[in-house]
């Protein structure tokens, strides 16, 4: 498969790339090749084990993430702020909880540690991410005043009893927040089998 449309979306983000995920120039321009190569050189045992790590198979969870592709070009086309809302939901759905929990958490475990995977994959489950997936999956958000972002709140840690912390994400941050969630995934998932 080739990844040259994927690559040129998310060398866009270049800059994020390097800076906050660490990565070097070269998987910075190359990012769903490098991902799709590390983890299609995995051992077998590795690629068993991720794949066994859910009653979910793989092939349902690339199904899932395409369908999702496909109500996301749908609705881009209609001008209508009840379906840009449902979007807003279903891709921070998607890309924070979902995707996290049947993917990330799990190869970041299992990749070399300077992958461009594992560094991905590390940085889709930390914070500041990690908090706002929690955010999403406890109804803890809403938009800003200007809809130039999202308010979110969240605990730093993972203690039940430490305070909510107010935080906000600008819609340039979380485009590429999604944007490296959904490049991980497909280039994960296509390269499992």
């Amino acid at each position: 498969m080739s990844w040259i449309h994927l690559d040129r979306q998310m060398s866009a983000y270049s800059e994020n790339l390097r800076h906050e995920v660490k990565l070097p120039d070269e998987s910075c321009k190359k990012l769903a090749t490098t991902i799709a190569a590390d983890v299609r050189f995995l051992p077998r045992e590795i690629k068993d084990e991720i794949g066994n790590a859910s009653p979910v198979p793989i092939r349902s969870r690339l199904e899932e993430l395409q369908a999702f592709q496909g109500w996301m070009e749908l609705a881009g086309g209609l001008k209508n702020p009840f379906v840009t809302r449902a979007q807003v939901i279903t891709q921070n759905y998607i890309c924070f909880v979902y995707l996290p929990e049947a993917c990330f958490a799990i190869l970041r475990k299992h990749a070399p540690p300077q992958s461009a995977a594992k560094k991905c994959s590390t940085y889709l489950t930390d914070n500041p991410i990690r908090a706002f997936r929690n955010a999403i999956a406890h109804s803890n958000w809403h938009y800003r005043q200007d809809f130039s972002g999202l308010v979110y709140w969240a605990r730093r840690g993972e203690r039940l009893d430490e305070q909510l912390i107010r935080f906000e994400v600008d819609s340039q941050t979380l485009s590429f927040w999604q944007s490296l969630s959904r490049c991980a995934a497909y280039a994960i998932y296509e390269n499992l089998d």
